[in-house]
């Protein structure tokens, strides 16, 4: 999974970098520091995986990973080529969701690239860029398709009337991912490679005094309506704070955010919000050798989600010996589930479950 972190310039996305991946990406108080893509590989905490590695005193602990890629901020214009837009346009069709990082605070000693602190403009900005972006695509191909349709091509004619259809709505001002289209209508438009499909969801990024009171940040309230509306969501957090959280250990952490009233810190939400909408949940492999979290699409089925592990695995898949996580904790131990008689036998068509410890059975 490879999430693009995107926002207009200083509003904290390389600041939110350094503190997913801690790997000190230059943050400096002008636009366009970040020129090229940094990307990090990061793992997700998963306190399943910590448990089982107890249980088992394993050897090798591995949990899922996403990749976060910060992309360079955008401005208006980047649709022509504005500022770094061509650069900032190619690194967004490589990843799959994306990360809308928002200004929500107040800094006289870091300037904004408008002016002034608006959520709503800044937003606008963006995906407005990326419609623009996208009509040039989707006219490009409606004349493509529309010499197929000469011929009489059935599917160029459904394909063009889509393009079409599609083609209006962005000129609204609609993104691609908010068009209510069919099962169909998607498919033929994937082809289309449009940026406005992406999944993206927002991150509200406030200073640490706003951190006491979110519920009544009039900034904040601004992203989290506007990502309802979407039917996205938005995660307030404050790039700093997460930063300074990234390079303590564990006890100083928990301390820091017991100060700030925080629970979780906004970082494992963004990874728990980041897997959400993308459809994606986590299966477990545990043993005294490894415990392992793979990642899949949620309604994977067993033989699909074996082929993570291995394609033989999926090629010669007999069955899968699967325990939910959550049952085998009510129990205490692999010994007494086997006692009990939890751990099943499942076949070629059971789809996989968040929190499933599976073993698989297999041969070729």
């Amino acid at each position: 999974m490879k999430l693009g972190i995107v926002g207009l310039p200083n509003v904290g996305k390389s600041t939110l970098f350094n503190a997913i991946t801690k790997a000190g990406a230059e943050s400096a108080n002008y636009p366009f520091c970040t020129i090229e893509p940094n990307v990090g590989i990061v793992t997700v905490p998963d306190s399943r995986v910590d448990k089982l590695s107890t249980m088992h005193e394993t050897l090798k602990t591995l949990y899922a990973t996403i990749e976060f890629v910060d992309i360079a901020g955008l401005v208006k214009g980047a649709s022509k080529g504005e500022g770094l837009g061509n650069k900032f346009l190619s690194h967004i069709r490589e990843v799959d969701a994306i990360v809308h990082v928002v200004r929500c605070f107040e800094d006289e000693n870091i300037v904004h690239v408008d002016g002034t602190i608006n959520p709503i403009s800044d937003i606008e900005t963006i995906n407005l860029e990326l419609i623009f972006a996208d009509i040039e695509t989707i006219i490009k191909r409606i004349e493509r398709v529309s010499k197929q349709t000469k011929s009489g091509d059935k599917k160029a004619v459904a394909e063009l009337n889509l393009l079409q259809k599609v083609k209006l709505q962005l000129e609204n001002g609609i993104p691609a991912r908010s068009i209510d289209l069919t099962a169909e209508e998607n498919d033929i438009l994937k082809d289309s490679f449009l940026l406005t499909s992406k999944k993206m969801l927002y991150v509200a990024n406030v200073n640490e005094e706003q951190l006491t009171d979110l519920d009544n940040d009039k900034n904040v309230k601004i992203v989290k309506d506007l990502a309802s509306k979407e039917k996205t969501v938005c995660i307030p957090l404050c790039a700093k704070l997460e930063e300074d959280l990234s390079e303590l250990d564990n006890d100083d952490r928990l301390l820091l955010m017991n100060d700030y009233g925080l629970a979780t810190s906004g970082l494992d939400e963004l990874a728990k919000q980041s897997y959400a909408i993308l459809n994606l949940i986590s299966y477990l492999t545990a043993g005294k050798q490894e415990v392992r979290a793979w990642t899949i699409t949620k309604g994977t089925k067993a033989p699909g989600a074996a082929g993570k592990i291995h394609t033989d695995f999926e090629r010669g898949f007999i069955k899968a010996e699967v325990i939910n996580y959550d049952e085998l904790m009510n129990v205490g131990s692999m010994n007494a589930a086997k006692e009990k008689g939890l751990i099943r036998l499942e076949g070629k068509e059971y789809e996989v479950k968040d929190g499933d410890i599976i073993l698989f059975k297999f041969n070729v």
